[in-house]
Order: structure tokens, then sequence, then C-alpha cells
């Protein structure tokens, strides 16, 4: 059995609800992927994923207010790397989501992104209330 000896690191970010906040994600991202030496499939999932769940957390989860924050943590070591995105919102009902797959939602602009992460992530959760999710990434 191969023990992992790179240890866990933690990486903690706090945006402002506004979408130029995502900037600060992407560096945080590209850092990890450096750092860790992800692949770039992994890399391309990871921010793809990250990006859009921060977008919703600033759009639908804490509405643009200025006064919200939108916290990302991040938990890697060799071999994964876990992904907390936390609003400060109502959370929303990601159980029922309509199927963006659907016939009739295949030409709608949105409702694509839970789909799309839940692909692209080897685990996707919320937590009970929708205003948090968490992401595992296998590296």
């Amino acid at each position: 059995m191969q023990v992992s000896t790179q240890p866990t690191e933690l990486y903690t970010l706090q945006l402002p609800s506004k979408l130029e906040s995502i900037t600060q994600l992407e560096n945080l991202v590209e850092e990890i992927a450096d750092r860790f030496q992800i692949s770039e499939d992994t890399f391309a999932n990871m921010m793809t994923c990250l990006n859009e769940i921060a977008t919703n957390a600033i759009i639908h989860g804490n509405k643009l207010d200025p006064n919200k924050k939108v916290i990302i943590n991040a938990e890697v070591d060799g071999k994964k790397a876990v992904w907390t995105v936390t609003d400060e919102g109502e959370g929303f009902d990601y159980v029922n989501l309509a199927d963006p797959t659907a016939p009739e939602n295949l030409e709608n602009l949105a409702g694509r992104g839970v789909f799309i992460v839940k692909h692209l992530a080897d685990q996707c959760a919320f937590n009970a209330k929708g205003n948090e999710v968490e992401l595992l990434f296998k590296i």
C-alpha cells in the first residue's frame, strides 16, 4: 500500500459578492495545480466547476450583495483536492432541478451549471440548505 507522503494543505478565500472576485479563485486554482502537478484535464475540470459554483454563489446565493461573502476552502494532498464553496444566501433546492438534457430545456441559456459540475467533479455534495457545495477531484 502506497502512503501519501505529501501533507494536507489548507487554503481559504473570502470573496466579496462581485463577479470580479472570481479572478482570485482562478489564481488559487492555478497555484494549487502548479504546486501539486495536477494534470491538464483535472485542472480544466476543477477550473470549470469552481468558476461555475462560485459564480452561482455570487449571483444566485448572495444576490450580488457586496456585504455578503463567498467562502472557499480547499484541502489538498497528493491524491485529492476537496473544495468547499459556501455563500450567505438562502440556499436552493438542488434535488428538483430541471433536466437540462430534456428536449424542452435544450435551448435554455441557463440551468446547466449543477448538471455540468456533477459530471466533471469526481464527487459533488450539497448541504441540506443548498448554500454549500463540496467538490472532490482525484489528482
